[in-house]
This record gives structure tokens, sequence and C-alpha cells, in this order.
């Protein structure tokens, strides 16, 4: 039976992992994340796992040591932000490609330079083609459940492999909020009490395993990838389907808040959208159509679905926490936009930068943002590429 507890997001996350209980964590302190291995050495040093806890001299062997484990058929899991992911480039490529369900706290932080503690989406969004599946959370209560969801989706047979869990650095990370716990045995049961390896480095059938692939076979494996990462997307609306069935929580690709008759509406990630819903609740107390969609899903991108559920708007505004200085928009606007051709054409679809380096997004921008879509729409004139909340 569910706890109602209070717990930041940080300590939700480092909860779920001593809840699951994993063969190993590698892991090397960068703020925000710093605390989850924190409090998860803790519960190793109290013995309430039995997990291999390592602490290594950097984030790029904290990924060496997890790729280790994972390929001897372990189940593996760290956390990191921003600079620390960024060190782990090389080695996030070769988990995913070597088919490693290695599950990975991602707490958001911006990536330097100049040097930033605070939260935007620059760190994961980096990394958003390197082979891992890409789950982002609301609050805390999203970002335990994304955890636990993650391992299952990560291990599936016709997955195999690895997860990030996003939420945003402070905001949530370290943020206390009131979230359900599920019982030790509840998610125990839900992941399994170990990792079932289709193939590893030791066992009854050892494999063994390299980064060298040369042009005979590199694009086969490579193609397999690919069709993993399309696997994915039906696996993860099936275990949401089973943690529904333990939980009565809901989860999607994305979530639809509002969007039954909307005209204007906007598409987010992460914490902002809770800011978000409230601005649609005033505008929608004043007669005016808005509505919001909130992204869980990032990679595999649910290029289709989300066409379908803006497919009866007149205009979009797609608010990336990240900026890819391709000069024509976010990276969340860029796969939005690419979506929505030739499956529903004819609308205004723009681009807002805002919240670089943790700057603070208020209700009054999100108003403006839905203010500049009516705008659009009764004039047809408007810009694709734009900012909110920075001095010009």
């Amino acid at each position: 039976m569910a706890k109602r507890v209070s717990l930041s997001g940080n300590e939700a996350v480092a909860q779920a992992m001593r809840q699951i209980n994993p063969d190993v964590v590698a892991a090397f302190p960068i703020t925000p994340s710093t605390e989850i291995p924190q409090y998860f050495s803790q519960f190793v040093a109290n013995g309430q796992v039995t997990t291999e806890f390592v602490p290594v001299e950097s984030e790029h062997s904290a990924m060496s040591a997890c790729i280790g484990a994972a390929a001897a058929g372990g189940r593996v899991m760290t956390a990191t932000s921003a600079n620390g992911l960024a060190l782990m480039w090389e080695m996030l490529y070769i988990a995913a490609s070597s088919r490693l369900p290695i599950t990975l706290a991602a707490v958001n932080r911006a990536l330097s330079g100049p040097i930033n503690i605070h939260n935007d989406h620059s760190d994961t969004m980096g990394a958003r083609d390197s082979g891992w599946i890409q789950l982002y959370g609301e609050n805390a209560q999203e970002a335990y459940d994304n955890f636990i969801m993650a391992v299952k989706i990560g291990e599936h047979p016709d997955v195999q492999l690895p997860v990030m869990d996003c939420f945003d650095g402070f905001i949530t990370s370290h943020a206390v909020e009131n979230l359900e716990m599920l019982e030790d045995e509840e998610v125990k049961a839900f992941v399994g009490e170990n990792r079932v390896a289709p193939y590893a480095l030791i066992g009854q059938e050892p494999v063994s395993m390299g980064p060298l692939d040369l042009p005979p076979y590199y694009f086969e494996h490579k193609r397999q990838q690919a069709e993993a990462m399309k696997n994915a997307k039906r696996v993860i609306l099936e275990v949401a389907a089973e943690f529904e069935k333990l939980t009565g929580r809901k989860y999607g690709l994305f979530e639809e808040y509002r969007m039954e008759d909307a005209e204007a509406a906007i598409v987010i990630l992460n914490s902002s959208a809770g800011t978000a819903k409230a601005v649609v609740d005033s505008l929608r107390a004043e007669g005016k159509k808005v509505g919001l969609i909130k992204i869980r899903v990032f990679r595999p991108f649910p290029a289709e679905e989300l066409a379908e559920a803006l497919s009866k708007v007149k205009a979009v505004a797609v608010m990336d926490k990240a900026d890819s200085f391709s000069a024509a928009g976010g990276p969340v606007f860029t796969e939005v936009r690419s979506a929505m051709y030739g499956r529903a054409d004819g609308k205004i679809v723009v681009s807002y930068i805002y919240g670089l380096g943790g700057r603070d997004v208020t209700t009054n921008q999100i108003e403006k943002v839905y203010n500049d879509l009516f705008s659009a729409i009764e004039t047809g004139k408007y810009e694709v590429y734009n900012y909110v909340g920075v001095r010009e």
C-alpha cells in the first residue's frame, strides 16, 4: 500500500534506488545531483541494500564502471548533471550502442560555459541523439515514478537500451514535496528481483563485447539500435499501463492539459509545465481557449501522437529551456515542427527560448506567449524564433 511522504526529488529518486536494490551504483558528485549517490551511499553503509557502490574519480569513469557492470549482466544505476553528463559523452554512446539498460538520474543543469549551476535543459538536450531513452518529469512524484518505470522499460527484451530520468535541478531536485511512495515489496515485484540479461560477459553462455565495429557490421548494428528505440515507444506505454494498475497514476508519452477545444497551445517540459498550467487555468477563466502539452517522453520522440494532439489548434508555441544555436529555434521546437509537417499542416508554430541558466519564468511571461499566439492568429504576423524573459 502506498504511503504519503514529504521528500525532495533527489531523496525520492534515492529511495527508488534503495527499493530496487541494484547490483552496482557508480557515481561522481556534481551539483545538483550529488545528493542522490550521497543518500544512496548511506543506504549501502547501513546495510539497507546489497549494492556494490563504486566511488570513482570522474563522471567518465562513472559511466565506464556502469558499462562494465551492465555488460557483466548486472542491474546498474548512476546520477549526474550538466558538465558531468558532458564528461560522460563518449561513454553514453558506448552504453547505448552496446545495448546496456543502465538507469541514469539526469538532474538538469545548465551546461558551461560560462559555468552555471542552475537549471536549464542544455545538458540532456545535448545528449538527445546519444541513443538513450529520455523521460522527463514535472515534479518529485514523476521523478520517482519515472525512475522505477525506467528500469522495466530499459530491461525489456525488445528494448535493451539505457534510460535517463530527467528532472529539474534545484526546482525539483531540492524542493520538498508531498508524494506517494510504494512499498518496497511492490517496487521489487514491479521491476523484478534481478535483471534478466539476454547476453553478458559472464554466465552460462558468456559473450565477448568490444567497441570496434568495422564497415561490414556497424550499419546493421545501428539499424538494430534504431529498431529498439522504435520498440521502446510501445514498451513505455505497456509499462505505464502496468504502473497505473499498481498506483492509479496514469502516464503517457505526453500529458494533454485542457486541450479539448484549444486554439492556442504551448508545448513544454518538466517543472515549468506547472507554472504554465496555472496560466492556462487563469486564461480559461477569461474565456480564452488555451491548452498545454507537457512532453514526458522525448526519446523516442512521439511524432505521430503529438501531431494528432496538435491537429486542431491554430497556433503552437514550443518553449525550450535550451538553445540549439541552429539560428532556427530550440531543440524541442524543431522536433515538434518536423512532427507536424505533413500531418498537421497550416498551423502557426513558433519557438520560444526561456529560462537559460536558471532564469525564472513567470506567469506573466507565459501569458505573454499565449497573447502572442492569439495576435498571430488574428494578424498572420509573427516571428518564428523568439526569446522570453531576457534583456535584449
